[in-house]
């Protein structure tokens, strides 16, 4: 199992989405959340199930959609 780690802007751009949506509807804001982790979640088994960036063709960088939100990461030993 690979290891995901957070950077500094991941968590604070995480939170900054919960706290916009959060303004109008708290449980919406809790569900959002949610399924964004949810989803990152499931690279520690599953590492290259995100598609390779269209505009950055590297073999190391990755994107999940979950509309309207982009989940970039680089795998590595650490994702």
């Amino acid at each position: 199992m690979i290891e995901v780690r957070w950077t500094p802007q991941g968590a604070d751009d995480l939170q900054a989405i919960y706290d916009f949506i959060e303004r109008d509807s708290p449980h919406y804001a809790q569900m959002i959340v949610e399924d964004l982790l949810a989803a990152i979640d499931r690279l520690e088994q599953f590492p290259l199930m995100g598609r390779q960036i269209p505009e950055r063709p590297r073999e190391d960088l990755r994107e999940i959609i979950r509309p309207p939100y982009r989940i970039v990461y680089r795998v590595g030993k650490v994702i």
